[in-house]
């Protein structure tokens, strides 16, 4: 079992004192009260941009203090290469908390909510900013539960003239859609660079939107056979081009 990771607000060399850093409040709660780790154990702390130390518990203080010491390096990782970008349409219920889930899992860089037009689920007010927040606390604790030091970026949800303009930006712009004569796992993609999948909702991407994104650059590809739910399909594309660009290799 690797050590567990715990998310700090900051993490620059001046922040550890003596290579020593108190983790407190929820993420202290959770160590000591939750996870019940004990002086001696393995930790790392984050900052979940990428910068992070690892070091041993020497101290468990009451129900919401834990002393991490050995924190004498500070390490850098660097951003995946090529990027992915999933642009994901507002599924109903908590299944856009599950696509965010499985997406932060198997290791998407950055998540755009995007509000199509078919989409029954839309985010107006109040209510949307706090399910905008709901889906970034999901990319925090799925990143943390992963093991990972670098948690994707979930971004202001777009219109489809925004997602538009992601697209045409791309190195590889590619959109998930029973259309599509070429399938995802023979697609060329690039080495580097920037590649962006959208994902449309329950009800489909409508013709108007494919119209919009096959002029900004994006063709339509599918899967396989089997048509996915919205909340699944970005994982599983996510998964081949992962394997296909060699970043799980």
């Amino acid at each position: 079992m690797t050590a567990p990771v715990f998310v700090v607000d900051s993490l620059l060399p001046g922040d550890l004192p003596g290579g020593q850093y108190v983790l407190d409040g929820p993420e202290g709660r959770h160590a000591v009260s939750v996870k019940r780790l004990r002086p001696g154990e393995d930790v790392v702390l984050t900052d979940g941009r990428g910068r992070w130390a690892e070091g041993a518990v020497k101290a468990a203080e009451g129900k919401d203090r834990l002393v991490v010491a050995g924190l004498d390096r500070v390490h850098e990782e660097p951003e995946e290469r090529p990027r992915i970008t999933v642009v994901q349409a507002l599924p109903k219920g908590d299944r856009g908390e599950l696509a965010v889930e499985t997406m932060t899992e198997v290791g998407v860089d950055a998540i755009v909510p995007w509000a199509a037009s078919r989409c029954v689920t839309q985010w107006k007010g109040d209510r949307g900013q706090k399910a905008l927040g709901k889906w970034r606390a999901t990319a925090r604790e799925a990143g943390k539960q992963s093991r990972r030091v670098r948690f994707p970026e979930v971004a202001d949800a777009a219109t489809s003239k925004r997602v538009a303009s992601l697209l045409a930006d791309a190195d590889f712009a590619a959109v998930l859609h029973e259309s599509g004569e070429e399938p995802l796992a023979a697609a060329e993609l690039p080495a580097s660079g920037d590649i962006v999948l959208v994902v449309g909702p329950e009800g489909g991407v409508s013709p108007e939107e494919l119209a919009l994104f096959a002029e900004a650059g994006a063709r339509p590809y599918r899967l396989g056979r089997s048509v996915l739910r919205t909340s699944t399909a970005g994982t599983a594309a996510a998964a081949v081009l992962l394997a296909r660009t060699g970043r799980w290799s």
